[in-house]
């Protein structure tokens, strides 16, 4: 298997490592940290050293009780960080977003990812942007709009809920004329599902991987509230536990890509679990 992106063909005989950057004053988890473009480029340089095989750079919170920013506002958080990255690094960067402006932008600047959390739901110009660009692309699954995402009353069954929500994201995409080969497709942990759905999402990620077996499957649960609640209420920055136990199962089950804080720990767990399926 491989992903396609604008600039690069990555393969995918290994777990990719995806890393977080946030350059955004109200992440839920390291809001404000990395706004400066100094900051930034330092973490970015840390994150390669630690393992990074993506680097995902956000300019709008999508946390619970977030409010929406303009695409402007959105452009000048996330466009000088991605210039300067592409120009210090060779690493693959990813635009966290779902506004067509602000993909172009961010392409333009070097990006070459576009991560829409709404799966090409919220604005319907942005699959015509990767089309156009041959970015590469990440649909994840949600239900809602941005301002009602993580109030949605939650389905019955959530795997097959998934499953119609990335088969909606795969037509969109491919009437956009996205190539299915620039698309991976995230489960949307902790976006309208409750405790019990993000765990059984992730314990049985093998059905979807076998549904979608032409496509990456991605699984973003580093530090999510869901671990917290298992763990006695853990705040944000005490999760790495829970979180490399999330990433762990979730490759073991078939991911293709994790999305994480935690670059060095979890890739470092991500290669032992790859060696122990080698023995299955």
């Amino acid at each position: 298997m491989i992903w396609r992106t604008s600039r690069r063909t990555i393969g995918l005989d290994r777990t990719l490592v995806m890393a977080i950057l946030n350059v955004t004053p109200d992440s839920f988890s390291d809001g404000g940290r990395f706004a400066s473009l100094d900051e930034a480029v330092k973490q970015t340089e840390r994150l390669i050293s630690e393992g990074a095989d993506i680097l995902d750079v956000g300019g709008e919170s999508t946390r619970p009780g977030s409010a929406r920013v303009s695409a402007d506002e959105e452009v000048k958080r996330v466009v000088p960080v991605i210039e300067a990255v592409a120009k210090r690094f060779d690493v693959p960067v990813s635009i966290d977003t779902s506004k067509a402006e602000v993909a172009r932008a961010a392409i333009d600047a070097g990006a070459e990812i576009v991560n829409d959390i709404s799966g090409f739901i919220f604005d319907p110009l942005l699959a015509s942007v990767c089309a156009e660009t041959d970015a590469g692309a990440v649909l994840m699954h949600l239900r809602g709009s941005f301002e009602s995402m993580h109030s949605q009353e939650p389905v019955t069954d959530v795997i097959a809920e998934v499953a119609r929500g990335w088969r909606e994201s795969l037509g969109i995409a491919a009437s956009a004329g996205v190539e299915s080969d620039r698309v991976a497709l995230d489960i949307g942990i902790g976006f309208g599902k409750t405790l019990a759905q993000n765990l059984e999402l992730i314990a049985k990620l093998d059905k979807l991987v076998d549904e979608f077996s032409r496509y990456p499957i991605l699984v973003g649960a580093s530090r999510k509230s869901f671990i917290g609640k298992i763990l006695d209420g853990s705040p944000p920055d005490q999760r790495l536990g829970g979180s490399l136990a999330a990433a762990t199962v979730a490759v073991w089950n078939g991911a293709r890509i994790v999305r994480v804080h935690d670059v060095a720990e979890t890739a470092r767990a991500v290669r032992l679990t790859e060696a122990l399926k080698q023995e299955l």
